[in-house]
Order: structure tokens, then C-alpha cells, then sequence
């Protein structure tokens, strides 16, 4: 498992740039941070280093009381999302700091973002895994099939892996290697080169390198 700190952040959307010889440059806009670390765990006690931050404040009403414990050791209301990122030492590290975007980013870093890809709901071959399709007309009757997927007298069934119509999206997806263009402290936002996985609002991991 890679010893990777991170924070968590929402997708606001995407808009475009200019660099310095007026060319364009789509870029997605996140909010990142700050995170506060709720819970410090380390190899002697849970087998692993890592630290557990929150992001997305809640009103304390809203905390049920198992949760408002455990905020309350970091001296917080409450989060809506809680995560974990794995480090390299825990000492460093302790209940109630507070992680900021500054300290993990600059521009032109390149980082890895992971999100959850938006759903399709059930869908056929052609969009899920671009088939080309039988012929449009003339009475083929074929036009959006799988087609065949069996198999003569050995195996005499369908090998697992086949290319069939399911589900499609709401996956988790980590890109890699994506560019810093922009790191507004102030307002905690991060503004990274191209798309980035998930719909507007969603929860994104942002891992520094």
C-alpha cells in the first residue's frame, strides 16, 4: 500500500484558462480542504500508519452520538465524509490539526485524484463497451446485439469475462499524473489540468506525490 498523504475535496466543475501565449487550457475547479485529523493510527497499535481526516461540516445536531465521541476528540461538531489516507509515520501527526492545501500543493505538481465515475444505469454493448453493431437497414434485423456468446460441445458454456450488457459507471476511478495549474489558498481551491472522475459536487481524493 503506497504511503501517500492526501485530502479530500469536492468537484465544483470545469471552465477553461489561458496560459502566457493565449492558448486554451480546459481545467477542472476543486475545493479542497481543509481536513482535520480525527483519529491517528499507527503500526504498533493498528498494524498500519495512517491518519483519519474529515471534510464537510455538519451541525452537531445532525451527528448521531457514537460519531459526536469521536468528533469530539478533535474538538469538532462533525463531518460528512471521513476517510483515510496511509503515511509513512504517524508521529508527525496528531488529533486535531488541521491540513490545509497549501501545505501538500503547488502549482505545477502533478497529483493523482480519485473519484467516483458517474452512473449509466444499465447499458448495452454498443455503449458499454463500443461494439460496432450489425447493419442499420435493408432487413438485417440485427443492429444493436451481442450476438453469439456460446460455445460448441467443449466447454459447452460461457467463459467467464465475455463483453455482455450490465451496469454501467459509478465506479471508483483514480487518474494519475495530473497537472496543478492553480492553488488558491484562500479560498481552498485547486484547479487542475482536464476532467477529473465524477459529477459536479462529488467527493474527490486528492493524493500528493
Amino acid at each position: 500500500m503506497p504511503k501517500t498523504m492526501g485530502l479530500l475535496g469536492k468537484k465544483i466543475g470545469m471552465t477553461r484558462v489561458y496560459n502566457d501565449i493565449g492558448a486554451v487550457i480546459p481545467v477542472t475547479v476543486i475545493e479542497a480542504g481543509p481536513c482535520k485529523i480525527l483519529q491517528v493510527k499507527s503500526e504498533a497499535t493498528d498494524g498500519y500508519n495512517a491518519i483519519q481526516v474529515g471534510f464537510g461540516d455538519k451541525k452537531a445536531q445532525r451527528v448521531n452520538k457514537p460519531l459526536a465521541g469521536h468528533f469530539k476528540k478533535a474538538e469538532s461538531d462533525g463531518f460528512y465524509n471521513i476517510r483515510e489516507f496511509r503515511v509513512s509515520s504517524a508521529a508527525e501527526y496528531q488529533i486535531g490539526q488541521d491540513i490545509t492545501l497549501s501545505e501538500l500543493f503547488k502549482i505545477g505538481d502533478t497529483i493523482d485524484v480519485q473519484g467516483v465515475s458517474q452512473g449509466k444505469g444499465f447499458q448495452g454493448v454498443m455503449k458499454r463497451h463500443g461494439f460496432k453493431g450489425g447493419p442499420g437497414g435493408h432487413g438485417s434485423n440485427f443492429h444493436r446485439a451481442p450476438g453469439s456468446i456460446g460455445c460448441s460441445a467443449w466447454p459447452g458454456r460461457v467463459v467467464k469475462g465475455k463483453k455482455l450488457p450490465g451496469r454501467m459507471g459509478n465506479d471508483t476511478v483514480l487518474k494519475k499524473n495530473v497537472l496543478v495549474i492553480d492553488v488558491r489558498d484562500d479560498d481552498n481551491l485547486i484547479i487542475v489540468k482536464g476532467p477529473v472522475p465524477g459529477a459536479k459536487q462529488g467527493l474527490l481524493k486528492l493524493f500528493s506525490k
